[in-house]
Order: C-alpha cells, then structure tokens, then sequence
C-alpha cells in the first residue's frame, strides 16, 4: 500500500499488515483504507490524530450511496480506531451500530419465476472494456452463491486451490470468525464448474481467484451488487427501479436458505432438530443467525407446521443477519 499518502499512511499499513500476519484477509478493509488515506491527506492535511471530528465527516451517508457502502465505511474506520487505541495511540472509536441501515433493509425473496427471469438476464450479459469475461464469471458466481448457500464475499474471494473439482467439495476459509467450512456443490453446479474452470485457465491462467477481477484481484463486492441490480432491472423490463423491489447479492443466500426450510417443512420434519445441520452448512456463529431464515417464511406456513414461535421471537435479538 505504497501509495498512501497522509499522516495516517504508515499506521494503516501496519494495521492491514497486523490482520494479515493473523491470518485475516487483507483485502477486508483495503479499499475503504485507502479512500480514508485520501480523505484525510485533502480535509485534514495537517492531522496526525484519528478524531471525532474526521471519523464523523468520514461516514457521512453520500449521494446515492446505499446503506452498505455507508456501514463498509464504518466498520474500515471502526477498526482502524480499534488497532490505533490498542497500540496506545490515542484515537475516537467509532461505536459499535453507531451508523444503523441494516435493520431496515428486508432480504427479498424470490419466487420461482423471478429467479428463473434474473437468471436468463444474467446469462445474457456481455463483455465490457473493463470486464471482457463478466459474462463468463458472473453467471457462475452468482450461481454457485445460490446453490451452495454462500456469502456473497465467500464466493467472490474463493480460491482456485480450494476447489475439489472430483468430489465437488469446496473449503471455504475467509469467513465472519474465521472458522473454515466445507460447503458439496450439487451435480449441476459441479459440471458447471468444471467447464468454467478449464475457460479459466485460458482467459486467466494465472489466476489464483476463482473469479478473478482487475489485476487478478477479488472482484469488488459493490460491483457485483451494482451487476445483480441491472440484471434485475433487465429481467423486468416493464418496471423502473423506482417500483422494483430493491434487491442485494445476499437474498440468493436468502433464497437457498428459504428453500431448505420449505423442503423439510414439506417432509414434516421438525425444524428445530434440523436447524444446526444448516448452521453448520452456512457457517452461522449462532443458531439464531439460522433461525432467523424462518422469520421470512409465509407465518401461516410454519405456524401450520407447529412451529414454537415464541421460542424462535427469543433468539433474534441475537441476530445481526447482514455481519454475518
């Protein structure tokens, strides 16, 4: 990061070189870091002490900035705050759900049809000058996010190495806790990879990313965001954003989820025995993270089922659905 260029240049480097050596990924706050570093070096050229004042212009919502790139911000200088304070450096800390948007947003889930149109518009992208194999690469990441039940960076960042292209498995280790998993892509998902993967190594040989993007880095999360939402807009042609439903990267996540629970609903199994099997599957920290996918069912459905939703309502004050 040699081309930072404020008072703050050589603390974020040690910071992002910190949680590399701890085995974090050192991409997580990179680019946010790197905009601060910016920030400070043009409206406090002088500053050499992280205060509240900065932090507080920092993470002003922008124009047509949507929440998550709002709380990305925050969460980059929460705990750039958080390192500065550690090493004895006084430094404002930004509190904990000091910026909120989260809470706000309901996960929308597709039906049937509407997944089945978003794919077809997905499918129909095509290259750009900047991204001259986004139609080879997103019809398989976003995929592979709905099928294996993934976060959305769980997908973007998934190395080649990790992929077991006989048995389908694939270990996934850049997760919220840092706990690795393993997530067995289906038959279709599986084929689907391999033939992805051997345009892969022609397009990009080299690549250690599985979706490569600029410079063999990781795409980046609000791109693909940005890639999902005109699809979406193609795949309903006769709405315009302002009575789309608004949609994000994570509700694939949402749909696989929805999906589970609705086949063992359909098998009359109990779902609260059935719940750590999918815990353990998406890598939820706590059970309540899984019992909240529950919450998104139609209520007459579940409740039809013999759902305790009174014990269910008591974990999800637990829930921080979007950090996970």
């Amino acid at each position: 990061m040699s081309d930072l260029i404020s008072n703050f240049a050589k603390q974020i480097e040690d910071m992002i070189s910190l949680r590399s050596s701890m085995g974090r990924s050192s991409n997580t706050h990179r680019n946010n870091l790197i905009n601060f570093d910016r920030f400070c070096y043009t409206n406090f050229p002088t500053e050499t002490e992280l205060e509240r004042e900065m932090v507080l212009e920092w993470i002003k919502k922008r124009p047509n900035e949507n929440a998550g790139g709002q709380q990305a911000r925050a969460s980059a200088i929460r705990c750039f705050g958080s390192y500065l304070d550690a090493m004895g450096i006084p430094a404002y800390v930004l509190p904990d759900k000091f910026v909120g948007g989260n809470s706000n947003f309901t996960p929308y889930l597709f039906n049937d049809e509407e997944l089945s149109s978003l794919f077809r518009a997905i499918d129909n992208l095509r290259p750009t000058s900047r991204y001259p194999f986004q139609h080879l690469i997103l019809p398989v990441l976003f995929r592979m996010i709905y099928t294996c039940g993934l976060r959305p960076r769980e997908g973007r960042e998934l190395l080649l190495k990790n992929i077991d292209f006989e048995t389908g498995e694939i270990l996934i280790t850049e997760t919220k806790g840092h706990k690795e998993r393993i997530v067995v892509m289906s038959d279709d998902m599986l084929r689907l990879c391999q033939i992805y993967g051997q345009k892969l190594r022609i397009f990009a040989p080299d690549s250690k990313c599985f979706f490569p993007g600029t410079d063999d880095n990781y795409l980046s999360g609000t791109w693909i965001n940005n890639q999902l939402q005109k699809c979406w807009l193609d795949a309903n042609p006769n709405q315009t954003p302002d009575t789309l439903p608004r949609v994000r990267v994570y509700d694939l996540r949402h749909r696989f989820a929805s999906e589970i629970l609705n086949r063992w609903l359909d098998e009359k199994k109990d779902l609260h025995s059935m719940l750590p099997r999918l815990r353990a599957y998406m890598g939820h920290s706590a059970l309540s993270g899984t019992a909240y996918y529950i919450h998104l069912l139609p209520e007459a459905l579940v409740k039809n089922s013999g759902i305790d939703w009174g014990n269910l309502t008591d974990m999800l004050p637990e829930v921080d659905i979007w950090g996970e």
